[in-house]
């Protein structure tokens, strides 16, 4: 199915929500309501493909989607997966040129866009806007350096368990995630990611309840990171 843009009341909704939001000014705030749009994705299609112009911020208002980096042979490597109620794309709305990763929705995906005009303008005038970008933006960078090191120095079963912890998944312990796109988040095949969950299951972390993921027990999944890590070997 082809993108469609369209105004949404659940749009407005979350827009409400963020932390920047309320210290607009009310003329500002009603453009918000009125330029932010959103945009359906089917299970498997590229919403946003590598090389296309980058016309806004994204965040995901129901659904999941992976940015993954096109690589030689059509082969590609997935790096963050996105869940709903999550902000991203800032790195391209800052950088004036094409988008440098394919966004793909691993279930039916719906987006917001705020527009790349609009993202300027907040950019500019809202101290409130600026802060929450930061603090995005160091997030991302956390996760970002936590995905290298885990794909150069750490076992399938700290990757899996990294893919499961806060760092990734703030708002919610019940993930709503199945193995199948855990496996495409985490770069392994869904017979791996289940030998590890089962045995996560096993310790008390996590339940799996009709292929769907939870965290029972934080604590332990942090304790458990923690025991699997392994340090990066010392310069030979």
């Amino acid at each position: 199915m082809a993108p469609m843009f369209h105004a949404a009341v659940p749009a407005h909704r979350f827009i409400a929500t963020q932390p920047w939001f309320a210290s607009l000014p009310a003329a500002l705030q009603e453009r918000v309501r009125q330029e932010i749009n959103t945009l359906d994705g089917d299970k498997g299609e590229t919403v946003l493909p590598a090389g296309s112009a980058v016309d806004g911020w994204y965040a995901v208002l129901s659904g999941l989607v992976v940015l993954q980096s096109p690589a030689a042979g059509k082969r590609h490597s997935a790096f963050i997966g996105v869940p709903d109620g999550e902000w991203f794309g800032e790195g391209s709305a800052l950088k004036s040129e094409p988008r440098r990763y394919n966004v793909v929705a691993l279930r039916p995906t719906q987006l917001l866009c705020l527009p790349l005009p609009l993202f300027v303008t907040l950019r500019s005038s809202s101290l409130g806007f600026n802060q929450f970008l930061v603090q995005h933006l160091n997030m991302r960078l956390g996760q970002a350096m936590a995905i290298i090191e885990a794909g150069r120095t750490q076992s399938t079963e700290h990757r899996v368990a990294l893919y499961l912890s806060r760092l990734f998944w703030r708002s919610t312990r019940r993930l709503n995630l199945t193995q199948e796109e855990l496996g495409q988040l985490v770069g392994l095949s869904r017979q791996t990611v289940n030998q590890v969950l089962k045995a996560l299951e096993e310790l008390g972390i996590v339940s799996l309840d009709f292929g769907r993921v939870a965290i029972v027990d934080d604590e332990a999944l942090s304790a458990y990171l923690a025991a699997t890590h392994a340090k990066p070997p010392g310069p030979g």
